[in-house]
């Protein structure tokens, strides 16, 4: 028998070897280790505000759809553009820019002095408590997969008119800011 043989003989269990102890121990460790679950992953859409990625669960979107004629609201709160008119239904559209600090000023998007909006810009139509409400986007950017040890918590930096985010989401190099749609829309 060769070293290397006689090293591999002493490393593998043999069954004339005396392991009592052993599976005694082995047994008595499956109250210290849980065993390892597969984590299922929670799926968001994915958006672009400014040059930032954020996202919402995608539970929370009803729908997507392009940008429509916007109605304006004479003294409405500034985060709310206008209202739309998706299929006889008449939805609220927000600017959550506002309530980021991504912007001072809301856009002009409703009533006669507004432009045409950009190519890729979107409503997102979101379930909330109080109803479906629409988000503008810049662009959509799709559905990303994220387990829950992919996500952290909000910092505790972010309070104030931020504490809509939920928390941030790493997959590979691209960070997601994590929204909660509810306290998004909310003034």
């Amino acid at each position: 028998m060769s070293r290397f043989e006689a090293l591999l003989d002493a490393f593998f269990y043999r069954p004339d070897e005396d392991v009592g102890g052993l599976l005694d121990f082995a047994a008595g460790s499956d109250d210290l280790a849980p065993p390892l679950l597969e984590e299922e992953p929670v799926e968001y859409l994915a958006f672009r505000l400014e040059s930032e990625c954020y996202a919402v669960p995608i539970l929370a979107v009803r729908e997507i759809c392009k940008v429509p004629l916007l109605t304006e609201i004479p003294r409405a709160e500034p985060h709310l553009l206008g209202v739309m008119n998706l299929r006889g239904e008449l939805l609220p559209v927000y600017d959550v820019k506002l309530r980021l600090r991504l912007a001072d000023a809301p856009p002009v998007v409703a009533g006669p002095d507004a432009g045409l909006p950009p190519r890729a810009a979107r409503i997102l139509v979101l379930k909330t408590d109080d109803g479906p409400a629409g988000v503008w986007v810049d662009s959509v950017a799709g559905v990303v997969r994220l387990k829950p040890s992919m996500v952290e918590l909000s910092p505790a930096g972010l309070r104030g008119d931020r504490d809509c985010v939920a928390g941030l989401g790493r997959k590979g190099s691209q960070l997601y800011i994590l929204l909660d749609p509810e306290q998004a829309l909310t003034p």
